[in-house]
């Protein structure tokens, strides 16, 4: 589980008169162990900077972020990180890109070149493991970092917009690779994402941000998450109408 208690964040802007920013504000979430929670809101609202403070990267001003009932701690918990352009190493292949985080974890070597086999098979990337990023299209180096997320079994995993330089079809493609892999380990998950029906494909929670300072409007109980064959009903449509109009709402009033 994790657990988000009154988080303000601030950072210093070099111009006008390097004066402070609250990038976030009061911002309390309880996200269950299992999770999938899809962060949607206007450009500027903090999303990703939210992402950063659960990942240990930036440290709030205020307030506090707890792991399975600890403070965040990459010692004590296994967090994975996927962001907007995959993290792919370009010097490395694609064998050695999935099983990098496994190694800088020290997992036993057996074991990961087990699950990597595995994993690539699922993901249908056997044939591409001694290749380099560059010569993967987007879809190929989606499934890339999907690999190198769930090899390393993570407590909680982030996900950054990670679909969003995807063309529609090869999206949607991914977010049911994403489903596929997600329904075997269960892992607590956020994605931060500006795609309306990616939030209401794969989130069971959706938390809609507003803006200026970055801040949580409402949070939203999701029964189609998870559940790629209601993407083509009328309830999905609603709800996809329903969410848009939120969205624009909260636009205005900024």
């Amino acid at each position: 589980m994790i657990a988000i208690r009154d988080l303000t964040v601030r950072y210093r802007a070099a111009r006008p008169h390097n004066h402070m920013i609250t990038a976030l504000s009061g911002v309390s979430l309880t996200v269950p162990q299992g999770t999938v929670c899809a962060v949607i809101g206007p450009s500027g609202c903090g999303k990703s900077t939210l992402l950063k403070v659960i990942a240990g990267l930036l440290r709030p001003a205020e307030g506090s972020v707890t792991i399975a009932g600890r403070p965040v701690d990459p010692r004590h918990t296994c967090i994975g990180f996927m962001p907007q352009n995959y993290g792919l190493l370009p010097w490395k292949t694609v064998r050695q890109n999935i099983l990098l985080g496994c190694e800088i974890r020290g997992t036993r070597q057996d074991t990961r070149r087990q699950g990597m086999q595995q994993l690539a098979k699922k993901l249908h990337i056997e044939e591409l493991l001694d290749r380099y990023p560059h010569e993967l299209s987007g879809g190929q180096q989606q499934r890339v970092g999907l690999a190198r997320a769930f090899l390393l079994q993570p407590d909680v995993l982030l996900m950054d917009e990670p679909f969003s330089a995807l063309d529609a079809i090869t999206r949607e493609e991914m977010q049911d690779v994403f489903l596929a892999l997600w329904q075997q380990q269960s892992v607590t998950t956020l994605l931060v994402t500006h795609y309306v029906e990616e939030a209401l494909c794969l989130g069971k929670q959706i938390v809609l941000m507003a803006a200026q300072p970055g801040r949580i409007a409402k949070i939203i109980d999701n029964p189609l998450g998870g559940q790629r064959e209601l993407r083509d009903t009328p309830a999905f449509f609603q709800q996809a109408r329903a969410l848009r109009e939120a969205i624009r709402d909260l636009e205005v009033q900024a």
